[in-house]
């Protein structure tokens, strides 16, 4: 069992726990006050729930973050006075650093019950950052894309519903421009590469989208149109096996470009511990990859037998790397994201990079999903996107972050918008529940987009981590 799957276990039995409690205080208070003052209490209680404690929030608020950045980081004098973030001494920047300002943020009262965020003033737009309700602790603020105004000591920043310190020391990292090298974006499924990636490999000088599942599980929208499970499956593989070919073309990538490899959703681990073994499809009836496959400009290895390995999947990876050479692969995280197929994705690239004779300069890491918040990014689409929790980094984590313009925003939203995954209305119960949290919590929902994706992906930030440089 993953991390995330622990902590979500220990969320619900939390939970079960303590609905098994409300209703007994219901029903003395039912007995020993008046018959309806438990339904009363009850319909509260479930709104409260809604609009408050529905996230999957496995940690503190009041734990402080613990971030090992390694030794590469610029450390700049900074302070705040009167609101306005002022440098001891203006350093020579290009304008694209990764610029990271450590600060301690204390909620209001009020700022339990909504959003508390640092407001970032007098940049080119305004900006809001979001952190827990309730936080109390040392988080991250991201201020890249911000050097020019920093410089100039035009940035402000200030708290809403919370009280903020900054550290005095502002952490700058400057790496070459990898939008100037060739590019190979790994998607563990389509929309993957788009979520983490869509700016960064939109303005590459040279693009390679690989795709490695269908991801054609879950395919309930489309038996609510009348098709049988398996059918419905093997429609919703098609599909976003079409995605993933076709969407990054309008980023200007070509088709001859963008590999889709056909492996089954959810199965990559199960290939991963048996490497000769075939994994068919949970619910496609499928044990041949080739009918996810029909879109791709050239032939790979597996084609020859269609079976799903992990050492067919590797000799594909190892056939993709020889072809494209890529100078900057940017993949699933390790360790922050937690996704099984996300991990076993990023193990595949690496193994199969194992002895090949092309080995590249750079390796960038991306979290879609985190193990204890999944609402991370916080705030709202078009916001900056602060760094996610951390509490027993292991590992150095050394960001790097491209910023993107609102115009970048839009088209990244318009690319997701294709993407046929994330196209059907959310179950009513969601829909319900985003309407209370709105209500009562204040938060909007994006205009960009019902799937909670265009809220957590549409950003002025595109985050990475670098995991591999020479």
């Amino acid at each position: 069992m993953s991390r995330k799957q622990q902590l979500l276990k220990r969320h619900r039995r939390n939970k079960r726990i303590a609905l098994l409690i409300g209703l007994v205080l219901l029903l003395l208070a039912g007995v020993l006050l008046a018959w309806w003052l438990p339904i009363l209490l009850a319909v509260l209680g479930w709104l409260a729930h809604e609009a408050w404690f529905a996230d999957h929030l496995f940690y503190s608020p009041k734990d402080d973050y613990h971030y090992d950045f390694g030794s590469e980081a610029q450390q700049v004098a900074v302070r705040l006075e009167a609101g306005r973030l002022l440098l001891d001494s203006a350093p020579q920047w290009a304008g694209d650093e990764t610029l990271v300002l450590g600060v301690q943020v204390k909620s209001s009262w009020l700022g339990r019950f909504l959003d508390p965020a640092i407001e970032v003033l007098g940049g080119p737009s305004a900006d809001r950052q979001a952190f827990e309700r309730g936080v109390n602790g040392l988080r991250y603020l991201n201020l890249s894309g911000l050097a020019g105004p920093l410089g100039r000591g035009e940035l402000q920043l200030r708290g809403r519903f919370c009280r903020i310190r900054i550290q005095p020391q502002l952490m700058a990292w400057c790496d070459p421009d990898y939008r100037r090298q060739r590019v190979m974006v790994i998607a563990p499924h389509a929309d993957d590469a788009e979520l983490a990636a869509f700016g960064l490999y939109s303005q590459a000088d040279e693009t390679w989208i690989v795709t490695l599942t269908a991801g054609e599980i879950e395919a309930e929208h489309y038996q609510a149109m009348g098709l049988e499970a398996a059918e419905a499956s093997r429609l919703k593989g098609r599909l976003r096996a079409w995605d993933s070919i076709a969407v990054p073309h309008w980023a200007g990538v070509p088709q001859a470009q963008c590999v889709q490899l056909g492996y089954f959703c959810l199965q990559l681990s199960a290939m991963q511990a048996a490497p000769e073994q075939p994994i068919a499809s949970r619910e496609a009836q499928l044990s041949d990859i080739r009918l996810f496959r029909q879109f791709n400009p050239f032939a790979l290895p597996a084609d020859q037998d269609g079976l799903p390995t992990w050492n067919n999947l590797l000799a594909d990876l190892r056939a993709l790397l020889l072809k494209a050479r890529p100078q900057v692969i940017v993949l699933p995280h390790p360790s922050l994201d937690p996704h099984p197929d996300h991990i076993c994705a990023q193990a595949a690239v690496m193994q199969a990079l194992q002895g090949l004779e092309w080995q590249p300069s750079t390796v960038l890491g991306y979290a879609n999903h985190l193990h204890d918040n999944d609402r991370w990014p916080m705030g709202d689409s078009g916001a900056g996107i602060a760094l996610p929790p951390v509490f027993a980094s292991t590992a150095v984590l050394r960001p790097w972050c491209l910023a993107l313009s609102p115009a970048e925003q839009y088209d990244k939203a318009m690319a997701l918008g294709m993407m046929h995954d994330l196209q059907p209305r959310m179950p009513f119960k969601r829909r319900l529940r985003r309407s209370i949290q709105r209500l009562l919590a204040g938060r909007v929902p994006s205009a960009l987009g019902e799937n909670e994706f265009f809220r957590k992906a549409v950003r002025r930030h595109e985050l990475f981590w670098l995991l591999q440089q020479r």
